[in-house]
């Protein structure tokens, strides 16, 4: 079996490149969940203030058994959230729930630009990361006019941002900005939401590889360079999800995958727009 990957964060900290995330799962099954998935071999979880799952999961992460260096969690600070002294007080709140006294990775979830607190909760975001309660702190749903302004104002980068990311819904013009300034791409709906798993090329792929759509998808993200962060609370799929490392796909593959890129693809909320 392939060694699990890591990706190199520009802070010097890594992060293991395929993660899992618990968004829509309920807190009374956030830690049967985690725990299934820490017992596969997954060593990242993706949490969130809003999913409201943070105690299921810190309950897992107690149980599993685990040293606190050999797992990876990450948290974000949700939109109502935001603002220095609103962003600090959450991240507190999430640890408690957590029960952990530090996260490796807190994002804030959304630029919500039309509350104009972005910048205010990331200064509140790199003075956590200098005292050492979040390791490294990055941003979800940014577009490239909120990194630049981000980075202005502090002269901080983010290790990463979280997009909605799917072969439907490549991203490659903001994937080049994140090249350019050195910050990491992680994918949210890695998947689709399950809505190419029966697109023909990706069908026919998997079929060449012998593994499962998802599968595919998952080590294309690999592939590509994305940090990917796939959910499911289903056993069989959440052990599905991890066995990609041996799925090497070719050029030729790349190549038919970038084709089914479409500027329409996207299922979520245009970060520009939102307004919650």
């Amino acid at each position: 079996m392939a060694t699990q990957p890591h990706h190199k964060l520009n802070d010097g900290s890594t992060i293991p490149s395929l993660g899992f995330g618990v968004w829509q799962v309920p807190d009374d099954g956030a830690a049967a969940a985690v725990g299934k998935a820490l017992a596969v071999g997954y060593r990242h979880v993706d949490t969130a203030a809003i999913y409201g799952n943070e105690r299921g999961v810190g309950e897992a992460l107690a149980n599993a058994g685990l040293a606190r260096d050999a797992f990876y969690l990450t948290t974000k600070v949700w939109n109502e959230a935001q603002g220095y002294d609103k962003t600090r007080r959450a991240f507190d709140e999430s640890l408690s729930r957590l029960k952990l006294d530090h996260v490796d990775l807190y994002l804030i979830h959304w630029p919500s630009p039309h509350r104009g607190l972005y910048v205010e909760t990331w200064k509140a975001l790199v003075e956590l990361k200098k005292e050492g309660r979040a390791k490294a702190i990055g941003v979800s749903n940014f577009q490239p006019d909120h990194l630049n302004r981000i980075l202005d104002a502090t002269g901080t980068k983010p290790v990463l941002n979280q997009i909605e990311l799917h072969p439907r819904f490549q991203q490659k013009k903001l994937r080049a900005v994140h090249a350019e300034l050195g910050i990491a791409t992680e994918a949210w709906s890695p998947l689709g939401q399950g809505k190419i798993l029966e697109d023909p090329v990706l069908v026919e792929l998997a079929r060449k590889h012998g593994c499962k759509p998802a599968q595919l998808i998952l080590a294309w993200h690999l592939a590509v360079g994305n940090i990917v962060i796939p959910k499911s609370v289903t056993p069989e799929r959440i052990v599905e999800n991890f066995a990609v490392f041996d799925i090497k796909l070719g050029e030729d593959d790349l190549a038919a995958i970038a084709k089914l890129d479409d500027p329409a693809g996207r299922i979520g909320p245009d970060p520009d727009k939102a307004s919650f």
